[in-house]
């Protein structure tokens, strides 16, 4: 009698892949192309870079629907999404309006000169302030100028937390207006002729580039309006310099549709919630 056959032996299984994992959560790889995200984020007006930095790190960003990391590359029309939790610490960031007086720097201290924004105190709030913000002493924190304004210069200086209006405020390619009113002096004979008012308004031309056209009326017999969509350092000086004025006073008293007003020099209030610049 012949003996049973053996058990016909099957191939081992293959072993079973893990499953992926879901591609809202994985972090994305960053790209050897493209733009970093933090600029493109900057770029569409979503944050300033500081803020994109921080938000990416805290898991608040994400590139395609995979969450970004930090120093990442992205095409130019990368999906970029933020957490709400962002927008909500966005939210929560202000904006402060002072009356800078003169001998005080808009930025770092420098030369002995103290900065403006240690007049941004409870005791120097203007009374009138009515924009309902609570003061708190985490509104200093991360409260940078957003533009200049000389040291010799009084007027409407903007500080803020919020790096969108930063990014709108300040740079080569800001376009909003910015009203000054000038008091000057003539240092030659025969007062200031048509076409010095012309260069001023159009034509001048500064450490080898040429400037944007600018509005410039006479307010009053010793006062100058300017009105400039630009802020190269010491430049309404320098454009009254070049046409036998000399600047006695400056003061800025608008900047986009934010007005000075009755704000008193050295005080300081908060933006409300419906100006925009």
């Amino acid at each position: 009698m012949r003996a049973p056959a053996a058990p016909r032996r099957l191939p081992p299984a293959a072993p079973v892949a893990a499953p992926l994992a879901a591609p809202r959560t994985a972090p994305a790889a960053p790209h050897a192309d493209g733009l970093r995200v933090a600029k493109l984020m900057t770029d569409r007006g979503l944050s300033s870079r500081r803020e994109a930095d921080e938000w990416i790190e805290a898991g608040w960003v994400r590139v395609d629907g995979r969450l970004a990391v930090l120093g990442q590359r992205a095409r130019s029309d990368a999906v970029i999404e933020v957490d709400a939790r962002a927008r909500a610490e966005q939210a929560r960031r202000v904006t402060v309006l002072l009356n800078k007086p003169i001998g005080y720097v808009s930025g770092q201290p420098e030369d002995g000169h103290e900065p403006a924004s240690v007049l941004v105190t409870r005791g120097n709030r203007w009374e009138g302030d009515d924009s309902g913000i609570e003061f708190q002493g985490g509104h200093l924190r991360h409260l940078a100028p957003a533009g200049r304004l000389d040291i010799d210069s009084t007027g409407l200086l903007v500080m803020t937390q919020d790096g969108r209006i930063a990014k709108r405020l300040i740079g080569d390619e800001t376009r909003v207006e910015k009203e000054y009113l000038v008091r000057v002096a003539f240092t030659r004979e025969g007062g200031l002729e048509e076409r010095d008012m012309a260069r001023l308004r159009h034509g001048m031309e500064l450490d080898g580039v040429q400037l944007r056209p600018a509005r410039v009326s006479w307010q009053n017999e010793e006062q100058l309006r300017f009105v400039l969509r630009e802020g190269r350092k010491r430049q309404i000086r320098r454009m009254c310099e070049a046409v036998g004025l000399q600047v006695l006073g400056l003061k800025r008293v608008r900047i986009g549709s934010v007005v000075l007003g009755p704000l008193p020099p050295g005080q300081w209030r908060y933006l409300r919630d419906d100006e925009r610049f």
